[in-house]
Order: structure tokens, then sequence, then C-alpha cells
């Protein structure tokens, strides 16, 4: 007390309400599906969900699942295939991390293992089959997805995807047209082992790089 003055009281910090999207969130960041339980095989090494979302997020980059590198960094695309993604996308590092406005929730949420020739294993079922679809209902301002690789286009883009990736990619202007919302834009994997496929389909680069860009601009520069 000062000069008889009682003294001043702390201001609490008002608690944010915990939103469904927070919730299910702590309980993708703290599942241990693929580990405890498995559907089939059971995950060799401890999991490490890697996701990043908000209720604000109007793109989604929708990749297979990490890598080791990813695994052990926690961070998404931190390797060559993130710079080849954020320049198809026209974006740097500081705007794709940032969740508020680019959301990155890959089919599996985590780093699956590798194959005996040193390959990453596919997604673990138990993981998209038990989050993607309550995650995505709690997304729904979600305007454009980026599905990149064919996991993605098969679960993003069901009966819209063609036989093969290629043949899913060239039909982009199709599949953004009848994709609804959110519209869905099939990419390839920006891999360095992508390179001869990126060659070979030129078009690629020449013709949905742009719209890809441009899409993005204009969710990204919209107005609060």
């Amino acid at each position: 007390m000062v000069n008889g003055a009682a003294p001043a009281r702390r201001r609490t910090p008002r608690r944010q309400p915990t939103t469904e999207l927070d919730r299910l969130v702590r309980a993708i960041r703290a599942c241990r599906i693929c580990r405890d339980a498995p559907w089939r095989t059971r995950l060799p090494h401890e999991p490490r969900p890697v996701l990043r979302v908000s209720a604000s997020a109007t793109v989604c980059v929708v990749g297979q699942a990490p890598g080791v590198r990813v695994h052990a960094s926690g961070i998404p695309f931190s390797d060559p295939s993130g710079e080849r993604l954020r320049a198809w996308m026209g974006v740097d590092a500081a705007t794709f991390y940032d969740a508020d406005r680019i959301a990155i929730v890959p089919v599996g949420f985590c780093f699956p293992g590798q194959d005996r020739h040193g390959g990453d294993l596919p997604p673990r079922r138990e993981c998209a089959d038990t989050w993607r679809a309550p995650l995505f209902a709690a997304l729904p301002q979600i305007e454009l997805v980026l599905a990149v690789g064919s996991y993605a286009h098969a679960w993003h883009l069901g009966r819209l995807a063609r036989r093969t990736l290629t043949e899913t990619v060239a039909a982009w202007r199709e599949i953004f047209a009848a994709s609804g919302k959110p519209a869905v834009l099939p990419l390839p994997h920006p891999s360095w082992r992508n390179n001869a496929w990126l060659k070979k389909n030129p078009w690629f680069e020449a013709e949905l790089v742009p719209t890809l860009r441009t899409e993005i601009g204009r969710r990204l520069t919209r107005p609060a």
C-alpha cells in the first residue's frame, strides 16, 4: 500500500473459449492409434503428428505424410520439396507457415516409416479414417485445397480423380470447376524425384502454376 491507497488489482487475461477445432487438434497431437492400437502393422517409432490449422486459413495444403526430416523437426515441407512447392504457390516461407492464412493437413499426420528400399511407406489408414472427416468439418472456411500427390487426390477428389496422377493433374481445369467448395487443384509431389515428370509435362508449369498463384493470391490478399 502506498500513501494509504489500495494496491492495484492485476487483470487476468480473458481465456478464449475452447472450440471444436481446438479439441480436435489436441486429440490429433496426442493420437497414438498407429502405435498402440494399429489396424495392421505397428508404427515402429513414436508418433509425432504434424499439422497446422486455424479457424481463419482459407487455403489448405494437403501432402502425403511427413518424411523423416519433418518427423525430426516437426515443421512440414522443411526441405527442398517445400522450397519448390512454395515457388509453385508464389509465396515466401513466412506466408506459407502463417497458419492463420494457410493450413497444412497431410493425409497422414505421422511419418509412416520406410520400406526396405528406403522409400517412405504410404500414409497410415488409421490416421485418415479417424481424423480427416471431423477435422475438415471443423474447417468450413477453407476455400482452396492443394492436393499434392496421388494419396491427396484419392481422398479429396473421389470419383473426380483419374486413373493415374498424370491424368488427374492434366484434368485440373475440369476438376477445379467441378470440385465445389472447397475447390481443389491437383498437383504432383514437388520432390526432386519428379524432375523427369516435370520435364515431360511442361504444361504443368506453363498453365497450371500461373492459375495456382492467381487463386492463392486472390485469397491471401482479400481484406479481413
